[in-house]
């Protein structure tokens, strides 16, 4: 079996032409103008047809909470994903679960998937068993501290094939029911200066990181796995961000929090997730974010559940990644009729399918 991956691994590799080993771009290009890397996006962009472009936004979920592997091995066959996220597992695990998948792009001549974890200070050692436990993340207090925990984590991401850490957060206070120790503390200038510099480290390491719970899971009241939960007036943590997107975050995930007694940006019971005003207008338009917007779990939060279509409306708001839908299929279809009666909202799409391939390419993925 292991030769038979091999196999195909090197088949791959050889069909795309670009590997880690003859990477020309870096996670660092992703934001800058050049020739060949338009070049190489557009053409691998032109040899997908639409279904396939689509499916490049779904990211299923594997590992002890996530998926049945039989699942995803079948939605990898079908070229119905783009990407997996690895939730509970053991190091060994994860690895043979994705040499599993990368051996089926191979051997089916599809776009190799991107692999992502919720690798947080707090909860690597959960989401790697046997990992090196690199403490809470409420605990760092400097950068180089901060310094010797990424570099572990990068470290064990890249050995197991992991692209795209979904950390770190950005939410201030330690005492949210969601978030409790995953935060840096209560300290606004804190917070910042230390998740930006977590997100720098992570990058030059050769990992995407992703500044999460936009536009503020810290100073609300509440879970959002069990309820809705609101930001009740003005968004007190938006302006976490400004320093964090200024500086060269590739994504940011948006929260399934609902806004509400705010004029200007209240959600009209949808949670941020699925509004266009806070992805699209808020974070887009006026805060300039040109990187990979991904929303938050899909598939058990209570406040996306008890939407009929709520993968629908998260891309429709903006969304580039659609995070764990519950029919990753019928999420395909759904955009791809929205897309035939909805110029705007196909041109969107293909936006984001760019960007996505663009992240790959940049990320060593293809």
């Amino acid at each position: 079996m292991r030769n038979l991956i091999l196999l195909f691994t090197i088949t791959f590799l050889c069909y795309f032409s670009s590997s880690a080993q003859i990477q020309k771009f870096t996670l660092q290009d992703f934001y800058t103008y050049n020739s060949e890397l338009e070049y190489t996006v557009d053409s691998i962009y032109q040899r997908l047809n639409d279904r396939q472009k689509v499916a490049q936004m779904i990211i299923s979920s594997a590992g002890e909470l996530g998926k049945p592997m039989a699942t995803v091995e079948k939605l990898a066959n079908a070229d119905a994903i783009g990407g997996v996220i690895f939730l509970k597992g053991t190091k060994a695990k994860h690895t043979e679960s994705i040499n599993l998948l990368n051996a089926i792009s191979a051997k089916n001549k599809t776009l190799p998937l991107l692999f992502s974890m919720d690798a947080e200070p707090s909860l690597f050692a959960s989401r790697i068993k046997g990992a090196k436990d690199v403490g809470k993340t409420i605990d760092i207090k400097t950068e180089a501290q901060s310094d010797e925990v990424v570099n572990i984590i990068n470290s064990e991401l890249r050995e197991i094939g992991v692209h795209h850490n979904y950390a770190p957060v950005l939410d201030i206070s330690a005492s949210n029911e969601a978030i409790k120790s995953r935060s840096y503390g209560s300290d606004k200038t804190t917070v910042i200066t230390l998740a930006n510099q977590f997100i720098k480290c992570t990058q030059e390491g050769g990992i995407i990181a992703t500044a999460k719970h936009f536009p503020g899971h810290g100073l609300v009241k509440g879970d959002t796995h069990k309820q809705s939960v609101y930001i009740d007036g003005p968004l007190q943590e938006v302006d976490n961000y400004k320093k964090i997107i200024e500086d060269g975050v590739l994504s940011i995930m948006i929260a399934h929090i609902t806004i509400q007694n705010n004029e200007k940006y209240g959600t009209n019971g949808l949670p941020s997730s699925c509004s266009r005003k806070i992805i699209t207008g808020l974070l887009k338009e006026e805060m300039g974010f040109k990187g990979i917007i991904i929303s938050d779990a899909l598939n058990i939060m209570k406040a996306v559940t008890i939407l009929d279509n709520a993968p629908l409306l998260a891309s429709k708001a903006g969304c580039d990644l659609i995070l764990m839908p519950q029919d990753e299929e019928k999420t395909i279809n759904a955009v791809l009729t929205a897309m035939k009666t909805d110029p705007q909202y196909k041109k969107q799409v293909m936006q984001s399918v760019k960007k996505i391939l663009r992240l790959k390419v940049c990320g060593g993925v293809i």
